[in-house]
């Protein structure tokens, strides 16, 4: 079958051996993949490595066949994979077992794959192909850092600087479904209007003075994933007593704290990672209720998943980038 792999320091299209379920699996025929950065940094931490490895952690797709004891699923359900490895109940941090799907275990950027019944789990009808594949990683994320440790209220105004990332776009329309007024940034003015378009309430300019622009408003979250470039900023906007949670550092990792400020501010920092199985069916649960559809920027087929790697590089997206496997 054919999968995009990596392989003794290259990224390419390649034909490899189909899976076989085990004991508790089941095989996917993946329909459709989703890109996260996850994925652009592999090559570099995989290095020369000489063995073959399947990158992708998004996908969605039917099941093809079943393994010995699995009795939950059959055989041409649709499906999405949950990407977050053997965390299965919500807790403070990943347990010790947790691991992300697409390094060291092979992924989704494949025509089939093998995987636990524990981590799948039915695709909401409403969604298309392309929106499934591109929903548990990100979705859930942002789901875990806005609720799980957020603890976003109805009424709270949240600050998300970097408006274009996928798990941006999961943000503002959880944040709106919940009653929450929600201010977002981005260096683009494109993609500030299309934070808009999404339901943010304002968007400023990266570059811009965001005290001056607020004139004072009241922040009562941030959710953080820019890092250097903006984690001071953002805490400069927030109010007294107010919250933070870090989920990413796409612009450096470390940052300079002034510690006698952030104490005296009495200022509250959480980090936050993916989420667990609970939090991944409590986010399912929430865009049913609420019809929410992913944003997906743009479709590319398997064979191009080069080009969609240099595009997402880039960031020329607002929302998610997939990869279409099959018809």
């Amino acid at each position: 079958m054919k999968a995009f792999i990596h392989e003794a320091g290259k990224l390419k299209i390649s034909e490899v051996s189909e899976p076989v379920a085990g004991i508790g699996e089941v095989i996917v025929a993946i329909r459709t993949a989703g890109l996260n950065r996850r994925d652009l940094y592999i090559p570099a931490r995989r290095g020369d490595a000489t063995e073959a490895l399947t990158l992708g952690s998004d996908g969605a797709g039917v099941i093809e066949s079943i393994g010995e004891g699995v009795t939950s699923f059959a055989v041409g359900d649709e499906v999405i994979i949950n990407p977050a490895l053997r965390w299965y109940d919500n807790s403070d941090a990943p347990p010790e077992a947790f691991d992300i799907l697409g390094m060291p275990d092979d992924g989704t950027f494949a025509e089939k794959i093998a995987i636990s019944v524990e981590q799948i789990e039915i695709k909401p009808a409403h969604l298309r192909w392309e929106e499934a594949a591109v929903l548990a990683l990100a979705g859930v994320t942002g789901y875990r850092a806005l609720f799980t440790k957020g603890g976003l209220q109805a009424g709270d105004t949240v600050f998300i600087p970097g408006a274009g990332s996928g798990v941006a776009t999961y943000l503002i329309a959880f944040a709106k479904n919940s009653g929450a007024r929600v201010i977002v940034t981005s260096r683009s003015e494109g993609k500030r209007k299309q934070a808009l378009e999404l339901g943010a309430d304002i968007a400023l300019d990266t570059a811009s003075d965001w005290q001056q622009e607020l004139a004072g408003e009241t922040i009562d979250l941030v959710i953080e994933s820019v890092g250097q470039a903006t984690f001071n900023r953002s805490l400069d906007v927030l109010k007294k007593g107010g919250r933070i949670v870090v989920f990413g550092a796409t612009a450096g990792d470390q940052v300079d704290l002034d510690l006698r400020a952030f104490f005296y501010g009495q200022y509250q920092l959480f980090g936050s990672t993916m989420g667990s199985r609970e939090e991944l069916r409590d986010m399912l649960a929430h865009i049913e209720k609420y019809g929410t559809r992913p944003v997906v920027d743009t479709v590319f087929k398997l064979d191009d998943a080069l080009a969609a790697f240099d595009y997402i590089e880039d960031s020329k997206q607002f929302g998610k980038v997939v990869l279409r496997v099959s018809e």
